[in-house]
């Protein structure tokens, strides 16, 4: 078993949300469906590097992509609000 796929089995380390993948997440990827959301609301997938793009895309192509993140920063501004 790899280091990520240890370290991913810790609860405490958020996951990708990508289907299948327990590998720690790096990304954060906001976005809201504008036919159910609000414009402010904010959905969150999380990704590893290897899914970003993927996840990012998949979401792109929807038009409900709004940003992309590092976890780190993610968390950064939440906890300044």
């Amino acid at each position: 078993m790899t280091d990520a796929v240890n370290e991913a089995a810790d609860p405490q380390i958020p996951v990708c949300s990508a289907k299948g993948c327990r590998n720690p997440a790096v990304w954060v990827l906001a976005w809201n469906n504008p036919k159910i959301h609000t414009p402010e609301r904010r959905k969150t997938w999380l990704a590893c590097q290897e899914h970003r793009e993927h996840l990012s895309k998949f979401l792109g192509v929807r038009g409900f992509l709004k940003d992309v993140v590092t976890l780190r920063e993610w968390e950064q501004t939440a906890t300044e609000r």
